[in-house]
């Protein structure tokens, strides 16, 4: 039978009393009081070669993401030296390791808050534990203007020890200005975390996270992006640097304008590599997902879809590129490939908000307006700041007509989104269908103020301007949009210039509105208000035999068309009418 207290300690036997002069012998285990302590083992001192071994064998570590022989060996370092750049190693391998609390304690209680990279560090501590009050307090006091100047920040009392690294690092200034910016906004202050990005730029143009924010969220309009970039003071040796933020914001811009900026891209990149010609920038994946962004942009989708159907299989988990990616194959109706990429983004990242916003678009092209409006909302419920969900969102309302709906979903992309002009453009679309043309016309021009460079805001105002029948005006306004279009027109602009030939036409000015529709008509997609407006301008000009022609290509199209039915009921009988004239005469 197995003993059941073998766990437990066993009584050692009773032995005999030692001898007299056996017990008067000190035990070899006790010091007796006032014994000297010098006889104790003392652990080794560490002499400054060690400590340098040990010095780069914990940043070898962090490098290899091996965090806990990190913190074990930079704790030994520390606590051998006491020096502040020993501890600041010990806290950032407590940061990087998770351990956020000891950090925060250890770096509170080094009394070298004074240092920036220290107060830095415990702030970042504090944003990894959502305390973002607590964040800012340890960030100090300091306030911005609405330029992105920092006022009243007492720096008299801030030091840095590492002076030798400022030539080769990101200004540390701008790190805390980022930092409060985060704080901001995710305490909802959008205006100051706005001011905040804007200074943290400012205060180094390499710290890219801060235009990230700005420009991502839409916190800018396209004139304030321009006059920030215009304020930044770059190095010598950071023109390419320059020309890619330029590359970055201008994508409303005419086609001539946007080439010559990656262009100039790709001289400056000669700058960081004179060897390769530039082509190493020239073929950069973020340099070629601004570019399709900006194919997106000027509606050129099959351009923009195939760029970055090759830049994915490149790198097949850049999700910015694979958000313009799923904007440009929803915009071609390719179902198939929506429902390849949303199947892998929903494996890969099921926390973000990203791979919901595929679904929906998925569910979008198919026309399951139900289940788009699902997942866009699911998109929204895990990144609030989401600005393709919201929009997506009301765009599935509208297409239910649905439009309370709608327009709540467009308010509030308006609020978060101040840069982003489309849902105010989609505000006044949805105005244009009510027929509140007045609503709609301030809203076109709200988005107008925002982007003035987009040409659909151009062929709403058009619109807006022909339904009060003012058609000179509407006339100015759709010529203008075709100004503001890339070099050579697509489908996207054909009811533009059908637009332009109604304006045209109502104007009597009947051989240039015939020659906007027949232009129109040379897209693929040809319409059915092209042929009825080519075979009514006919009509109007007494040509009974093409009107009657186009009247009934306008039919093969759509043969239940009540106008063009009736039209041509009439084109028929005028031409009897005056055929039988002509044989009286």
């Amino acid at each position: 039978m197995r003993d059941t207290n073998f766990a437990f300690p066993r009584v050692p036997p009773t032995s005999a009393p030692a001898p007299a002069e056996a017990a008067a012998e000190p035990s070899p285990k006790r010091r007796r009081v006032g014994e000297s302590a010098e006889e104790l083992p003392q652990p080794p001192d560490m002499g400054e070669e060690a400590l340098e071994r040990l010095r780069g064998v914990v940043r070898d570590s962090l490098g290899k993401h091996l965090y806990s022989s990190a913190i074990f060996l930079a704790d030994k370092v520390a606590a051998a030296t006491g020096d502040p750049a020993d501890l600041y190693m010990l806290a950032q391998a407590l940061f990087l390791g998770r351990h956020f609390r000891r950090a925060l304690h250890l770096l509170n209680n080094s009394r070298l808050l004074r240092d920036l990279r220290f107060r830095f560090l415990a702030a970042k501590c504090l944003e990894e534990l959502k305390e973002w009050h607590q964040c800012l307090l340890m960030l100090g006091d300091a306030k911005v203007d609405e330029h992105g100047k920092v006022l009243d920040e007492d720096g008299g009392s801030d030091i840095y020890f590492d002076k030798d690294a400022e030539d080769h690092e990101i200004n540390i200034k701008a790190a805390t200005c980022f930092l409060r910016g985060k704080a901001y906004e995710a305490l909802d202050n959008r205006d100051l975390a706005r001011q905040w990005y804007k200074a943290a730029i400012k205060a180094d143009p390499l710290c890219y996270e801060a235009l990230e924010c700005l420009v991502d969220n839409y916190m800018l309009t396209c004139e304030e992006e321009s006059e920030l970039l215009s304020s930044l003071q770059f190095g010598k040796e950071d023109g390419w640097l320059s020309a890619f933020y330029s590359c970055l914001i201008r994508k409303h811009e005419k086609e001539y304008v946007v080439e010559a900026k990656f262009k100039e891209l790709e001289r400056e990149s000669c700058s960081i590599s004179p060897s390769s010609s530039g082509e190493t920038l020239k073929n950069n994946i973020d340099v070629l997902a601004c570019k399709a962004e900006y194919y997106h942009q000027s509606d050129e989708y099959q351009k923009c879809w195939q760029l970055t159907s090759s830049l994915l299989e490149r790198d097949p988990f850049h999700l910015k590129c694979t958000l313009v990616h799923l904007a440009a194959a929803t915009e071609l109706g390719h179902s198939n490939d929506l429902y390849l990429l949303a199947c892998n983004l929903v494996k890969d990242y099921p926390q973000k908000a990203l791979s919901w916003f595929a679904v929906g678009c998925y569910y979008y092209c198919i026309k399951k307006y139900d289940q788009a409006r699902r997942y866009f909302g699911k998109a929204t419920g895990l990144d609030g700041t989401f600005p393709p969900a919201w929009i997506g969102t009301g765009i599935a309302y509208a297409a239910q007509e649905e439009g309370d709906q709608a327009m709540a979903a467009f308010r509030t992309a308006a609020r978060l989104f101040p840069g982003c002009h489309l849902p105010t453009l989609y505000m006044g679309m949805q105005y244009v269908r009510m027929h509140n043309f007045k609503l709609a016309e301030q809203f076109f021009t709200q988005a107008k103020s925002i982007c003035p460079s987009d040409p659909l805001i151009y062929n709403e105002l058009g619109v807006v301007a022909y339904n009060m029948k003012e058609y000179q005006k509407a006339v100015q306004l759709f010529e203008l949009t075709l100004d503001h279009t890339s070099s050579s027109l697509n489908e996207m602009w054909e009811p533009t210039l059908v637009n332009l030939g109604h304006a045209l036409r109502k104007l009597k000015q009947y051989q240039k509105a015939l020659s906007y529709y027949e232009k129109a008509l040379t897209f693929p997609t040809k319409s059915l208000s092209a042929f009825a407006g080519l075979a009514f301008t006919y009509h109007l000009m007494d040509n009974f035999e093409a009107a009657i022609n186009y009247y009934h290509k306008a039919l093969w199209l759509k043969p239940d068309d009540q106008f063009c039915t009736d039209m041509l009921t009439y084109a028929l009988e005028s031409s009897c009418h005056s055929t039988a004239g002509r044989r009286i005469v």
